[in-house]
């Protein structure tokens, strides 16, 4: 399996593809003037204390006010000790007024603020280095416990020398003492700045803010097999190579300047895979097909058979359909960034050893993504419910907004509605105004059908007000706006 990384840098924006085997899997935008902020760090002012909602809003200094649960405010557990069942009263945590230090764990989605903690951490290319713990932990996805055991170990040789907790990352697995342990006095250093500044920081303020996606894609996505990093701006590509000699030696003969004629990510099909990831419409191989909806709720996913008809019995059919569903799924969810609660509704299995292997299938397809997952088994209704964490908004909530005509909602009053509702407000506006006529300003299929289907309940209508009523095109007018006017 080959795995590449291209970095596409502009002065407005730069966007990061992971792409595995020539498909993309992962797509990654950052904008400049609108950059996420998961990881920063902010000196905050409580705003409002909710005791209802064991929860606080905080100023951080961004347009919405951030949020924190008191879960997020609690201590941490002392290693192998379990965590305090009860949750303290909020106003014993914290009160109105006060500055608390906080990083933001969720950037703000749609209407929701950020979702901030004071579980403070500071991430290195092996280790999350967190101050005010004495945690010391292992990526739950290194999976060879003999593999644990030698990081658990690394990590002991160090903890009498050092202050505060750490947690070794997924891409530590297999490297050495050495690089290891080289990252821990850089994030203790690092903290020890931030704390000497803190008080020349005003509140709201900003105390940390994460590396740029470039350098990001270097720490958190450059890990193996990737056999390239392709960057097509010689500034970044110089500013990677120094970041990757001295934190990831390893890294350096892996990036490459892309010096081509043809934009980088047209040459592998990116550009084409953002217009697809934004339709609700999935195609599959076997002439199926995905349907994906995503609500403030949660994300629905229904799988179609669409023109399979198989080549056996209806029962094969639906099992190879549901199969390359499961695969299609998972790519979907990582290249659209989908998180919260997801619906998937496969297509109905009898065979209880298929749904197994339908279930199977998709976790194995979900176990490169890089946001932890959680899937059930199948409901009586035939459902497959699992939870994707989400940090930061979808593609589609980062690259689109809601239709101005239908204001998000996916469908507009067909011509015929808007016609009655014309006909039923000139009846109320005839009993309360004693006018000569009306004139109604509408869209044009809308005034065409008035003209046309609806001219006999028109010349009605005129009868039974004993009224004129006249129309006239306003081309601006989306289907649902009219006017009525009284002459």
């Amino acid at each position: 399996m080959s795995e590449e990384i291209l970095i596409n840098v502009s002065p407005v924006e730069t966007r990061v593809a992971l792409v595995e085997n020539g498909v993309v899997q992962e797509l990654y935008i950052e904008r400049s003037h609108g950059k996420g902020y998961v990881g920063n760090i902010y000196k905050g002012k409580v705003v409002r204390v909710l005791p209802g909602m064991q929860a606080a809003f905080v100023d951080i200094g961004l347009e919405r006010t951030g949020f924190i649960h008191a879960a997020d405010m609690i201590p941490e557990a002392p290693e192998g000790e379990p965590r305090a069942s009860e949750i303290p009263d909020i106003r014993s945590l914290v009160r109105e007024g006060q500055t608390i230090l906080v990083q933001v764990a969720k950037d703000p989605i749609s209407t929701k603020g950020a979702r901030l903690t004071t579980h403070l951490t500071l991430s290195s290319r092996y280790l999350v280095y967190m101050p005010n713990s004495t945690h010391i932990g292992v990526s739950v996805r290194i999976e060879d416990e003999q593999e644990r055991e030698r990081l658990r170990g690394i990590m002991d040789t160090a903890a009498g020398a050092v202050t505060g907790g750490f947690i070794v990352r997924t891409v530590a697995e297999g490297a050495t003492a050495e690089a290891i342990l080289a990252d821990i006095p850089f994030l203790q250093k690092l903290w020890a700045d931030l704390s000497e500044k803190l008080t020349n920081i005003p509140v709201p303020g900003v105390v940390h803010r994460d590396m740029p996606l470039y350098l990001r894609a270097l720490r958190d996505l450059a890990r193996a097999p990737i056999d390239k990093i392709r960057v097509d701006s010689r500034l970044t590509f110089q500013q990677m190579l120094d970041f990757a000699s001295h934190y990831s030696p390893q890294l350096v003969d892996l990036i490459e300047c892309y010096t081509g004629g043809r934009p980088l990510l047209d040459l592998y099909g990116v550009e084409e895979e953002i217009r697809r990831a934004l339709d609700t419409r999935v195609p599959l191989k076997s002439n199926g097909y995905l349907i994906i909806e995503q609500t403030e709720a949660m994300t629905t996913v229904d799988v179609n058979t669409g023109a399979f008809v198989g080549h056996r019995n209806l029962e094969e059919t639906i099992f190879k359909t549901n199969l390359e569903a499961a695969t299609a799924i998972a790519r979907q969810l990582r290249l659209r960034n989908l998180g919260g609660i997801i619906i998937l509704d496969f297509i109905d299995m009898q065979d209880q050893e298929h749904q197994r292997q339908v279930l199977r299938t998709l976790e194995k397809a979900l176990e490169k993504d890089h946001a932890k997952t959680r899937i059930t088994g199948v409901s009586e209704l035939g459902l497959v419910e699992m939870a994707r964490k989400r940090t930061r908004e979808s593609l589609g909530q980062m690259l689109c907004e809601p239709c101005p005509v239908c204001a998000g909602r996916g469908q507009v009053k067909s011509a015929e509605t808007v016609c009655y509702e014309i006909f039923r407000e000139i009846l109320r506006e005839s009993r309360a105004y004693d006018n000569q006529k009306f004139l109604v300003l509408a869209a044009p299929l809308v005034v065409d059908r008035l003209l046309d289907e609806e001219a006999a309940y028109v010349a009605d209508l005129e009868a039974f007000i004993g009224r004129t009523i006249e129309f006239q095109v306003e081309n601006l007018f989306t289907q649902e706006q009219y006017d009525i006017v009284l002459v």
